[in-house]
């Protein structure tokens, strides 16, 4: 089955399970605290108006990969790294000011907004970021709640909830090495990749994968093999998703495109074009370069100098070169045939996402 396919149906499968996790949050909290309830169902809209679940698929698959059974069981295990990915998510919003996620307000503009209405002489944009940091902690103690509730047994659960500690902390890390790189306004290839291993590879599929092989039972040995095709895979994602932001649409992204511009992300498409570039193109990357009032002519002369300097070109082999090293790490490897044909397409998928 094509992993795009196989993708959208087990979306279909995991999204009435995690919509029900928030009704049921609701009602426990509906006589509770008004606003705690508001801030849940805001949290509930961004969280099911978009995403692919592709991290929920990837504790789905890894399960599988390592002969587990219990289908239903996963995919109610499953929610709780979509609920901590909304939690990063919100705060990460903040930091890069983002104000759409999948189409919808972030929180922090949301509640900004909200207080620019009601409330008179206050700070709307720190009351914005306060709700969307407490809301999104809340987030990050509902999905270690919706894994210690699975049906799993209590051994496997805590192996699971350590792992899941161990992501957050090394997400946190990566975003670390993100922030400091943006401010700092330079950085080598290898500080980028390091900081995309921390922040995307490690977080969006070796993690989930784990977690869903630790579920199933996986030893020591068979992680690693899955973080051996994790880790390249996951970089690769990264590459293409900053491909995406540049030269996407806000259609298929569901943000302002241009917005790592904007803020200065210092990419693998940065570097290597700042490498290659002549005195008059450098001087046009750093105008543009965390420029929040970046107009469109200057947006697409930026994307100019990226395809002329051969970043571009040189982000995609690279992203391309990163994808074949993950696949052939599943060579020879004893893992479950649907999930070794999920891993195997989604790598491409990954790779051939429309820009």
């Amino acid at each position: 089955m094509e992993a795009k396919k196989a993708l959208a149906e087990f979306k279909q499968k995991v999204d009435p399970v995690l919509d029900g996790f928030f009704e049921q949050i609701i009602k426990e909290n509906s006589d509770v605290d008004k606003n705690i309830t508001a801030a849940i169902e805001y949290a509930r809209k961004i969280t099911m108006s978009g995403g692919k679940r592709a991290r929920a698929a990837f504790v789905y698959y890894g399960y599988l990969a390592a002969g587990g059974k219990e289908k239903r069981k996963i995919i109610q295990a499953s929610i709780s790294i979509e609920l901590i990915h909304s939690f990063l998510l919100m705060h990460d919003d903040i930091i890069d000011k983002d104000s759409l996620r999948h189409g919808v307000k972030t929180t922090h503009i949301h509640y900004s907004e909200l207080a620019k209405k009601h409330f008179k002489n206050k700070d709307w944009e720190h009351f914005g970021n306060s709700m969307a940091i407490i809301i999104g902690d809340m987030l990050n103690s509902l999905g270690n709640r919706a894994l210690f509730e699975s049906k799993f047994s209590a051994d496997l659960i805590v192996k699971a909830l350590h792992r899941t500690q161990c992501i957050v902390s090394s997400t946190i890390i990566g975003e670390t090495e993100d922030v400091m790189i943006e401010n700092i306004g330079s950085a080598t290839e290898a500080e980028i990749m390091q900081m995309y291993e921390n922040k995307t590879a490690k977080y969006t599929i070796e993690g989930p994968l784990h977690l869903g092989a630790i579920l199933a039972g996986a030893d020591q040995k068979f992680l690693r093999v899955l973080s051996a095709y994790a880790i390249p895979a996951g970089i690769a994602f990264q590459i293409q998703d900053d491909i995406l932001g540049v030269f996407g649409s806000i259609s298929k992204i569901g943000k302002s495109v241009g917005s790592d511009v904007r803020q200065g992300k210092q990419t693998i498409l940065v570097a290597k074009a700042f490498e290659k570039s002549d005195k008059t193109q450098k001087e046009v990357l750093q105008k543009c370069l965390g420029n929040d009032k970046l107009t469109k002519k200057e947006l697409e002369d930026f994307k100019k100098i990226i395809i002329e300097t051969g970043s571009l070109a040189y982000a995609q082999n690279l992203a391309e070169k990163l994808i074949i090293t993950a696949k052939k790490k599943l060579d020879g490897v004893t893992i479950e045939k649907e999930a070794k044909i999920f891993l195997l397409g989604i790598a491409d998928y990954m790779l051939n996402r429309e820009v």
